[in-house]
């Protein structure tokens, strides 16, 4: 299962994660577009690392938010939305084909991505601006059984999905994630490893109310945030090579 990871969200002197630590890891970066983390800077750093380590590049678009860090929903109109992420992905599109790497996929970021797993309008609107930019990219959202529906949703704009899973959220019955206000929704490394080893052999996660729920994945997302975060990315692609 390929790994990918939210990465290049530093922004000026303020520096977030462990992305040179985690880079050779992984298969798939999601680097911040400005608007909720990254700078060009910030951008061009982890272009490069990413070339260097031969890591596909995907574009992590957000809210206008910065201050927020990308995690307050806003109420933009369908045009908003899809300028703000049109933008953004040409930022990050530009900067890379300036280091002779080509964009992959395009992920959302924070409240975006969970907005437009639960409201279809939104991630209708999502998939518009995406199959509307000049290049092919793919649209990496949830994994959850609504896989059907959402390969319909897609191919009627003409894109193609990359589903991902989390290797250390608590999933509800339904599919999504358990909110991080409530306990027990981040894992710790245990169980998170437990998550991971059930998810590569069998495609399966056990739900907050301990129900076995089957998960269709391509990809796996890691997290870079510190130190004991790189080294479980460590032990997860151990896991996910046997």
């Amino acid at each position: 299962m390929l790994l990918n990871c939210d990465l290049g969200e530093s922004f000026g002197n303020w520096r977030m994660g462990e992305d040179a630590l985690a880079m050779p890891h992984i298969d798939l970066a999601n680097i911040a577009c400005g608007f909720h983390g990254g700078d060009p800077q910030v951008m061009a750093r982890t272009l490069a690392l990413a070339k260097h380590h031969q890591v596909s590049i995907g574009a992590h678009p957000s809210y206008p938010d910065r201050q927020g860090f990308g995690r307050r929903s806003m109420a933009l109109s369908a045009d908003e939305l899809c300028s703000d992420l049109h933008y953004q992905i040409a930022a990050l599109e530009g900067m890379a084909r300036v280091q002779g790497l080509t964009l992959r996929y395009v992920k959302p970021h924070g409240a975006l991505y969970n907005d437009m797993m639960r409201d279809n309008a939104i991630l209708a609107t999502v998939m518009q601006a995406i199959a509307d930019y000049p290049s092919e990219l793919q649209l990496m959202l949830l994994a959850t059984g609504q896989r059907q529906q959402h390969e319909l949703m897609a191919q009627q704009h003409g894109l193609s999905l990359l589903f991902e899973a989390f290797a250390d959220r608590r999933y509800t019955d339904q599919g999504t994630l358990t909110p991080r206000s409530q306990s027990g929704s981040v894992l710790d490394k245990q169980a998170m490893l437990e998550q991971v080893q059930l998810l590569v052999a069998e495609a399966k996660v056990i739900t907050d109310s301990g129900q076995s729920l089957t998960l269709n994945a391509d990809t796996l997302c890691v997290h870079g945030d510190n130190l004991e975060a790189v080294n479980a990315i460590k032990e997860i692609r151990a896991l996910c090579a046997r």
